[in-house]
């Protein structure tokens, strides 16, 4: 299989699981631009559990539409655990969704530091109440990097619905 089709089937997978839990899903999404997004919706029938995401590439952006403070993106940065918890409470409340998906990272090939190099990817996922997050590392070029964290997103959405239901 193709890596589009892995991700496609991911995606399936986890559009079948919010449908039996008649959750709604959202994304913020930096570093992806959208691809976890479009991912979700080359599945046929995806308006059944998403109806908005939001691309927040820039701080601006992230706090108009997602109430993430200033202070935390000064404090800690765009590319952090805190601010990818924001980003996931902030686009579960504006899009009134069960699970929101949040993704902020350095996909290079620029853009880099010592303490945060590039293949840094920070995740926030906001589920019924609770928000968690995960920061990895991955390696390859932008286009690997983006793929893998569009892939780690959805298999963790999976898990946590998983999860919720045993």
């Amino acid at each position: 299989m193709t890596a589009l089709a892995d991700t496609i089937q991911l995606a399936t997978q986890l559009g079948q699981l919010l449908v039996q839990q008649q959750l709604m899903v959202t994304t913020a999404e930096s570093c992806t631009g959208g691809g976890i997004a479009y991912h979700l919706t080359a599945v046929p029938g995806s308006s059944a559990y998403l109806d908005r995401s939001f691309i927040t590439y820039s701080n601006k952006s992230k706090q108009q539409l997602l109430a993430v403070q200033p202070q935390t993106l000064q404090q800690f940065g765009a590319v952090s655990l805190q601010t990818v918890q924001e980003m996931a409470v902030g686009a579960a409340k504006a899009a009134t969704a069960g699970l929101a998906i949040a993704v902020s990272g350095i996909a290079g090939p620029g853009g880099g530091s010592e303490h945060k190099p590039v293949g840094t990817v920070c995740f926030g996922f906001w589920f019924r109440g609770i928000c968690t997050s995960n920061q990895l590392h991955f390696s390859g070029d932008r286009a690997a990097i983006r793929q893998q964290s569009i892939n780690f997103a959805l298999e963790q959405s999976i898990r946590l619905l998983t999860a919720s239901t045993n």
